[in-house]
């Protein structure tokens, strides 16, 4: 999860069709009664599946605008999915994969071939959340708010580690637009957790399940939680995977950026750097650390912000961020030392290529320092588009903190984590949300927390290891599988962890809920055996070589182990 920079602030995202259907008096005394008898129609889905996936039905379903007033007769359309159980039926379970603000319903298609165990005993569903639309179509409409080109900085040098008057004046432009807008969208109010929570119980009636199983990512986490709270007699096993601290603040996942990310850029990808690509990085962290440096200076003198070069090495929770952060390391070296480094060669050179051309336009051997400038430099368009879903349900769902908080907490961590503690607290945009929260939300009851399993990876920089270890120890009865060593976002099915996957399956499969337990994590891109890193996992699990997949089964994984990392970068 992620707040959003200026560099991923031009982006789209997803939005709501408010539909005029009445609804009955009934719903006074049951929220569900006046949606609960409506037919669901599978059918084609409007995204283009990704071959090897198994084919998904979606349908779309009449959810009410707002669960505090159900009878008021204004409703919404909310998209979900399909894939129906190849067996004998255990029961449904529903994926969520993060954001805020992440669409689902392509999902079930990935997990179902990934995971043909799965896909046997259940009935696999996604969902594109309230505020996210319908992947790969135009109804429901995507939701988004627009900030006026105008109200944001013209300046393409920002830096936050200048912490003049000036300079923190520029940076609180863009969040406070952000802010300002998605505030006035009139949907705002009702796309929080507490709302979808209460989409996710209507589907579950829908679906005739006496119990609804779940899968969470990142956010996704969070979500489950609380929907678990909220409903606890309809929660069925519940899999959190990549956590917050569902049983604290949602904001604190986010706050906790800059000491998780430079905890993994300094103890993690610059020692793999000087491993991988020692002519470019150096062979030791100090001489990775200041050619990183160098690499800045020379983007700065050639029109790209210094905050943006930064984000390039925030975030890295999947295998293609840590690539294109190599290209990014690697375009700064070479246009500082005015030689185009010899990347060609590497063992990663198929995985660089694929990550230039989608990123850059061109082919590795294609990419220069100039080419690299071009597409990381700021283009600001008439308006911005800002995802109203992340902020909506971010900074809505719980009380938020002030501008000067946020400006203390950027004095703070600064120091300590430069590579994004300067840049964070002076650019969330939760510091100027007005609004206070409509409805609570509450903490997990002991009666859930014995079908609950949270997954966590030591140095995932998306959803800190801190923050589930947290949860746990807030939710008595809660158990957690600790990835050793892994840095990456969501580590059930799609990182290929034989251990983590083995341990969940059993769970859904067969009721039976592993205790405290550390899995070994996987060796990082390009390499055979893991390198141990001191870190918040007590204890250590032994280290194991990857084992070997079939190319488009890998594939697959990697694609949407990227997605996942991605929305929540971006959310």
């Amino acid at each position: 999860m992620r707040r959003q920079t200026a560099g991923s602030a031009i982006i789209l995202t997803t939005a709501l069709v408010i539909a005029g259907t009445a609804v009955p008096a009934s719903a006074a005394t049951d929220p569900f009664a006046a949606f609960a008898g409506q037919e669901v129609t599978w059918g084609p889905c409007a995204f283009t599946t990704e071959p090897g996936t198994v084919p998904v039905e979606c349908a779309t379903i009449t959810v009410a605008r707002d669960w505090a007033a159900p009878g008021n007769g204004r409703t919404l359309q909310v998209s979900i999915s399909r894939v129906a159980a190849s067996g004998e039926k255990l029961g449904s379970l529903l994926i969520n994969p993060g954001g805020p603000g992440g669409q689902g319903t392509s999902l079930p298609g990935y997990l179902a071939a990934i995971q043909p165990a799965l896909h046997e005993r259940y009935a696999l569903i996604g969902m594109d959340p309230r505020g996210t639309g319908q992947e790969g179509g135009t109804t429901p409409e995507m939701e988004t708010c627009e900030v006026p080109i105008d109200r944001l900085s013209t300046r393409t040098d920002l830096d936050a580690r200048d912490r003049s008057a000036r300079s923190i004046a520029e940076h609180h432009k863009l969040p406070r637009a952000i802010a300002e807008a998605c505030q006035s969208e009139a949907l705002a109010p009702y796309i929080t957790t507490w709302q979808t929570a209460h989409d996710m119980e209507l589907i579950r009636i829908l679906l005739d399940e006496s119990r609804l199983d779940y899968l969470g990512y990142s956010y996704g986490t969070w979500l489950g939680a609380k929907y678990a709270s909220l409903f606890p007699g309809s929660a069925g096993k519940m899999v959190l995977d990549s956590s917050t601290n569902f049983q604290g603040r949602l904001q604190a996942a986010f706050e906790a950026w800059p000491p998780i990310n430079q905890r993994l850029f300094g103890d993690q990808f610059l020692p793999w750097m000087t491993r991988q690509f020692p002519e470019i990085a150096g062979t030791t962290t100090e001489e990775a650390a200041a050619n990183w440096e160098r690499g800045r200076a020379y983007f700065a003198a050639n029109g790209v912000s210094p905050d943006d070069y930064d984000a390039s090495f925030v975030g890295l929770g999947s295998e293609f961020a840590w690539v294109l952060a190599v290209l990014v390391f690697a375009m700064g070296v070479s246009g500082a030392d005015g030689e185009a480094p010899e990347l060609a060669g590497s063992e990663l050179a198929p995985m660089l290529d694929a990550r230039s051309r989608a990123v850059f336009g061109v082919p590795l051997t294609g990419l220069t320092p100039a080419v690299a400038v071009a597409a990381l430099a700021d283009d600001p368009a008439d308006y911005a588009l800002a995802p109203t879903t992340r902020f909506a349900v971010a900074c809505g769902d719980q009380p938020t903190r002030s501008v000067a908080w946020y400006k203390r907490l950027s004095d703070e961590q600064g120091p300590q984590f430069p590579l994004f503690g300067w840049q964070y607290g002076i650019g969330e945009a939760c510091a100027f949300w007005s609004d206070a929260p409509r409805q609570q939300l509450p903490q997990l009851p002991a009666e859930v927390s014995g079908r609950v399993l949270v997954v966590q990876g030591e140095f995932d920089p998306q959803t800190g290891y801190e923050q589930a270890r947290s949860a746990v120890r807030a939710a008595p009865g809660v158990s957690l599988v600790s990835v050793d060593d892994s840095p990456f976002h969501g580590q059930y099915a799609f990182q290929g962890n034989p251990c983590v996957d083995g341990m969940v399956n059993v769970f859904l499969l067969h009721n039976s809920r592993p205790g405290t337990a550390t899995c070994p994590g996987l060796p990082l891109p390009g390499e055979t055996a893991v390198f141990p890193v001191a870190g918040p996992v007590r204890t250590p699990a032994p280290a194991r070589a990857a084992a070997a997949e079939v190319a488009p089964l890998a594939e697959l994984r990697a694609s949407v182990q990227e997605r996942i990392s991605a929305m929540n970068r971006l959310g």
